[in-house]
């Protein structure tokens, strides 16, 4: 066994890494027509208490609209970021030195993927949905993330949310790490694999398996957090962590 192969078995365990393996199978005999995604969906507590300390005084926080025109070099095209407006979402941006420096998205009500056909929604009000976490490269090791969270927390807490929901691709190794270390709770999984113009989900939610010949036709997921209201009592850690460019 190769010691790259040893290192991704230590990182994503059996299964994930033979998931990944067969993605990368997929794609590269299809040309990219094939793909194959594994997701865990999680939550995390929104607490009261501010992340301290709070350091990065250098790094300034914005909130833009659809109406502000997107950074150079913005590492998402244009018309995923104007659909994202479309469905309500916002965005945090994260900048140091006239640079951007990281954005996370957020969104109040349901969540129309936009890596696969699929449509989230949350059962309580007082949830949402966060998604897309990026920190530039050079940043990742500073105090970025810290500042972007704490202003994704104050923001949320103002709609009174408690939870906040996210998928993370169960083959990224840096995001199965961060979400590992701050308490989440484990919602369900879905694996998704796209041939050609048909999606087959497998999944461990409502309605567990769906075929999609054309994107009008998409499962939508289901995540109620009102149960996990007693879990609350004690919040969790403050996140110190890195989070991956793409979760």
């Amino acid at each position: 066994m190769s010691t790259r192969l040893r290192h991704t078995l230590a990182q994503l365990g059996w299964l994930n890494t033979a998931l990944y393996l067969l993605a990368r199978v997929l794609q590269s005999a299809s040309g990219g027509r094939w793909a194959l995604f594994r997701y865990l969906f999680v939550a995390q507590y929104v607490g009261d208490t501010p992340l301290t300390p709070m350091r990065g005084a250098d790094i300034q926080l914005h909130a833009p609209t659809v109406r502000d025109p997107l950074p150079p070099g913005y590492p998402r095209p244009a018309h995923v970021v104007h659909g994202r407006y479309a469905q309500g979402a916002q965005t945090l941006t994260a900048w140091r030195n006239g640079r951007l420096a990281g954005f996370v998205w957020l969104i109040l009500d349901a969540y129309q993927e936009d890596e696969v056909r699929a449509r989230y929604r949350l059962a309580s009000s007082r949830a949402s949905w966060d998604f897309d976490v990026w920190v530039h490269p050079e940043e990742r090791l500073g105090w970025v993330f810290r500042r972007l969270w704490e202003s994704a927390r104050v923001q949320l807490r103002r709609h009174g949310v408690r939870w906040t929901c996210s998928r993370i691709s169960a083959f990224n190794a840096a995001s199965l790490r961060a979400h590992a270390q701050i308490g989440v709770v484990r919602l369900g999984h879905a694996v998704f694999l796209r041939c050609g113009g048909w999606q087959w989900m497998f999944a461990s939610l409502h309605p567990y398996i769906h075929l999609s010949r054309n994107p009008a036709c998409f499962p939508q997921l289901m995540f109620d957090t009102s149960t996990l209201a007693d879990i609350a009592a004690k919040e969790p850690p403050c996140p110190t962590f890195r989070k991956s460019a793409r979760s």
